[in-house]
């Protein structure tokens, strides 16, 4: 494998963007994460970690610090930065709340700590990550967002962004993400990796080389232990064995000639009592889902760790840290490392399939 050089991470979680750099080429030497669990896990999982991974709010490191954990001297760049901060202000999912559909998250200002980094840092080349919602058209995103590509370019930096839908790029599950890619001013622009997989998604119909790759594809063959807490009870559990798989709540309405309707059409979330399907890619899969909110396994379960890794692209022997919610927490958040490589080898002019 060709050796790129260092990588430091920011907003690291559990290292999803970091695999995928690894796997690209490059040496995670530092990375920031205040997550006690997902810090563990880095270390467990990192072997080029130059020093302990900085475990602490990132407002409150320094550029020099998180160099000096790299093992890179005052003059020295780093070879590539990588993060995604947290997107809680811009989450589709939290724009029910009136205070984010203003814009008044206080977290939204963690971009500036991004963009503080690349500023001091002046890596060679940055992958910026956020959820894609950081690019709609009202409140909460625009100014964020203009104020974002702002602070790149004042940085010195060409930014291309792209919303890229990780089941296009080989990953079995349909989780569209912003990705913002950066060279220093004067180099040829970037260019995102083009989809190597295709199939219908949500309404629309992407191409690709190959088909998407399905959910019963990346399960086949992996034999995997019940854990306490994976069935489904309260309310709702018991209607989960007739939902087709595929399928949602929507099963249960009027609409769709049930003779005993459960639900109004379109009243809950759509993920509301979702199940998987063995035929097509999972839906996005959230950090902090509730009690009733999929997608649950086509055997009226939810999910098991060791099927999230492989919806994810982990390897099967990568290790999480912590409870069975915080595992939740840390997979839902990352990056699926399969895209990350891609991503960040297009950085380099080059593809993998």
């Amino acid at each position: 494998m060709i050796d790129r050089g260092v990588a430091v991470s920011l907003f690291s979680g559990a290292g999803g963007l970091d695999r995928g750099a690894e796997d690209a080429g490059y040496q995670v030497r530092a990375a920031v994460e205040w997550d006690r669990d997902a810090v563990a896990t880095m270390e467990k999982n990192f072997s080029h970690l130059n020093s302990p991974v900085i475990s602490r709010d990132v407002t409150t490191v320094t550029t020099e610090e998180i160099l000096a954990a790299a093992g890179l001297g005052a003059s020295e760049r780093p070879d590539l930065l990588i993060g995604g901060p947290p997107c809680t202000p811009f989450s589709k999912s939290g724009f029910w709340l009136e205070w984010k559909r203003e814009g008044l998250d206080p977290t939204a200002s963690l971009l500036q700590e991004y963009t503080r980094v690349l500023r001091e840092a002046r890596p060679r080349r940055f992958v910026l990550e956020n959820v894609y919602a950081l690019t709609y058209d009202n409140a909460a995103s625009r100014p964020a967002y203009t104020r974002l590509l702002k602070e790149i370019d004042e940085a010195g930096y060409t930014a291309v962004p792209k919303v890229l839908n990780a089941a296009d790029y080989g990953v079995p599950q349909a989780r569209p993400r912003l990705f913002i890619l950066g060279v220093p001013k004067g180099e040829p622009a970037p260019e995102h990796p083009s989809p190597s997989h295709g199939g219908l998604w949500e309404r629309r119909r992407s191409s690709g080389g190959h088909p998407h790759v399905t959910c019963g594809q990346a399960l086949d063959g992996l034999v995997t232990e019940p854990e306490p807490g994976e069935q489904v009870g309260g309310k709702y559990g018991h209607l989960l064995p007739d939902i087709p798989p595929g399928d949602n709540y929507l099963h249960y309405t009027e609409r769709r000639g049930h003779p005993d309707p459960q639900f109004r059409w379109r009243s809950k979330y759509w993920s509301f009592l979702l199940k998987l399907s063995p035929d097509r890619p999972a839906p996005t899969i959230q950090a902090q889902p509730g009690p009733y909110i999929g997608p649950f396994h086509w055997e009226n379960r939810r999910l098991r760790v060791p099927e999230l890794r492989r919806l994810f692209t982990f390897p099967d022997n990568f290790e999480f840290v912590g409870s069975r919610n915080s595992i939740q927490a840390q997979i839902g958040n990352c990056v699926p490392p399969l895209l990350a490589k891609k991503v960040i080898l297009a950085l380099h002019g080059e593809t993998c399939e």
